[in-house]
């Protein structure tokens, strides 16, 4: 159980690692995903604009967090590994 735990950590994060180093000019505008501002509260929101949100919004908050918990799983590894 807790490899199987363990897994799934690291895929979780490689994840999130994968979305926050996506550059939204190089990348995300070219394939149309580049970011619309929608009105406050706007119900009416399709699924590729909540999608390109929640890119932003992990680019935006979890960009130092990551930086730190990477650092401890490589550390993690190259101790334990």
């Amino acid at each position: 159980m807790a490899l199987l735990l363990g897994q799934l950590i690291y895929v979780m994060l490689l994840f999130i690692n994968a979305i926050a180093v996506l550059s939204e000019d190089r990348f995300l505008a070219r394939v149309g995903w580049g970011h619309a501002e929608p009105g406050f509260g706007d119900q009416g929101q399709s699924v590729k604009s909540k999608i390109v949100n929640l890119i932003s919004a992990v680019r935006t908050l979890l960009r130092i967090p990551l930086i730190g918990i990477n650092i401890v799983i490589v550390i993690y590894e190259l101790i334990l590994g």
